[in-house]
């Protein structure tokens, strides 16, 4: 997927003007924010569990090497092949070859984010095979040619109106007539139209959300069942994820599964929770006679070894997104990547660099909200600070940020010009005030005021009070 993040600003601004889209994203925050919290209210033990998945990860991360190798060892003992990828291009290309082997004219697709990355679709249809995804959010953005705006729910930007739209322009093959009123019928007519694309399919594609060391078996978890149908009905089954998926033990990944969908969707467990083991057995009536790992570093190694290391404890449950007042105001696709709100706004500089993407970590009020909710307890609004003072270290941050600390920290340093000048600032404010107690207009602080009223002060400094009542 090509990246935009360098336009975030100009994104950014344009979705705060998008009513459709602020609504979609009101309706869908309110239900991840309640479910999540009910589902863990409803199990004590939830911190306890979260601590021991920190420790699951932090030890799977000490030794990945050797994890690594041993998952390869167990996929190759059951049937299996693992590849190995360092690059974007490089994933696409073992894919692309695997598929051209199999003679594969039609691909289902399963959801992944890793194949986002990489941009797998478009090698694929560049070699002229049909990619279909299978999953409905997936499939919603895939007929509307758009990347997706969530990293659980893909589709989370599009109102039932929009979907029916996009129906009735891409099913010519059905009844003109039919009602697309209610959810329900959009999903049966997904339904139908799907189907016949997994049988059709030569090669079913899947991401992975764990792997695991001790058995080479792969975990999805889905809610409609697509991935499924995607690795067990095709000849062909590939997975592709990131080399930070693996966990050393089946009861590793059942720890992580019961943080997972209470964390993503407020459920006690995904509808679909499969277990992949290799290809079709001797005896066997179902499943692939292939199965392939794709394992992509795109610079996950260089994660592991630096100052980002707890990033790569994310399982991408969404979270943070949900729970992300920025996220909430402009959506996804104003980050422009694959990855958004507080986890994309860590990760996507670290993979695209800080010169594209650095714009992301100041896209955060610091809130903290994200590290609350974190399952894996990975401490975002310090990341995000990293790369501030990293931009600020390098000379990549704007020219006026740049200015406005160095001001800053003249003034800081001189206590008593301080004091002089932020009563003076805060009498200033007040008068622009008017008596109305807000700012609606005012000089650097444009992308404050565009969007919101800025409180203007009221009474004396915490010094000027301090002072007044005693203090030295």
């Amino acid at each position: 997927m090509k990246s935009q993040a360098h336009v975030f600003k100009d994104r950014a601004a344009l979705a705060t003007h998008d009513g459709t889209l602020r609504r979609a994203l009101g309706r869908a925050k309110d239900g991840f924010v309640g479910k999540r919290r009910l589902a863990v209210e409803a199990l004590p033990e939830f911190g306890e569990i979260r601590a021991a998945a920190k420790r699951i990860k932090d030890h799977t991360l000490d030794h990945l090497a050797d994890y690594l190798e041993q998952f390869e060892a167990q996929v190759t003992a059951g049937g299996g092949k693992v590849h190995w990828a360092e690059t974007p291009a490089e994933a696409n290309s073992i894919v692309l070859e695997l598929c051209r082997k199999a003679g594969a004219r039609r691909i289902a697709k399963g959801k992944s984010m890793v194949a986002e990355e990489t941009g797998l679709n478009e090698t694929l249809e560049g070699a002229s095979m049909e990619v279909l995804e299978t999953d409905l959010g997936e499939y919603i953005i895939q007929l509307a040619k758009e990347p997706p705006s969530h990293i659980i729910a893909p589709a989370v930007h599009k109102n039932r109106e929009q979907i029916r739209d996009l129906f009735r322009d891409h099913h010519p093959q059905l009844n003109p007539t039919r009602k697309l009123a209610e959810v329900s019928d959009l999903v049966n007519e997904a339904r139908a139209v799907l189907r016949q694309g997994f049988l059709d399919a030569d090669v079913g594609i899947t991401g992975a959300n764990f792997l695991i060391a001790e058995s080479g078996s792969t975990v999805l978890v889905t809610n409609e069942g697509n991935g499924d149908l995607s690795s067990t009905l095709p000849r062909v089954h590939i997975v592709i994820a990131g080399i930070e998926k693996v966990v050393p033990t089946v009861e590793d990944a059942c720890t992580l599964l019961r943080l997972l969908a209470r964390s993503a969707t407020g459920q006690e467990i995904t509808a679909y929770t499969s277990f992949f083991c290799g290809p079709r057995r001797p005896g066997e009536n179902d499943g692939p006679e292939q199965f392939h790992i794709v394992l992509v570093d795109n610079g996950r190694s260089g994660m592991w070894s630096g100052k980002f290391r707890e990033m790569l404890r994310c399982i991408r449950c969404g979270a943070c997104l949900n729970h992300c007042p920025v996220y909430g105001a402009i959506g996804g696709h104003a980050y422009g990547w694959v990855y958004p709100g507080p986890m994309g706004s860590v990760l996507t500089p670290l993979l695209l660099g800080l010169e594209e993407a650095g714009d992301l970590p100041n896209a955060s009020s610091l809130c903290g909200r994200c590290e609350e909710v974190c399952p894996m307890s990975i401490p975002l609004p310090s990341l995000l600070r990293q790369h501030r003072i990293d931009m600020h270290a390098r000379r990549i941050e704007a020219r006026s940020a740049s200015w406005g600390l160095a001001l800053w920290g003249a003034l800081v340093r001189q206590p008593r010009l301080y004091r002089l000048a932020s009563a003076a600032g805060a009498r200033v404010l007040r008068l622009l005030s008017r008596g109305s107690g807000n700012l609606r207009r005012l000089p650097l602080a444009g992308g404050w005021t565009a969007v919101r009223d800025l409180p203007a002060p009221e009474g004396n400094t915490f010094m000027g009070e301090w002072k007044k009542r005693g203090g030295q």
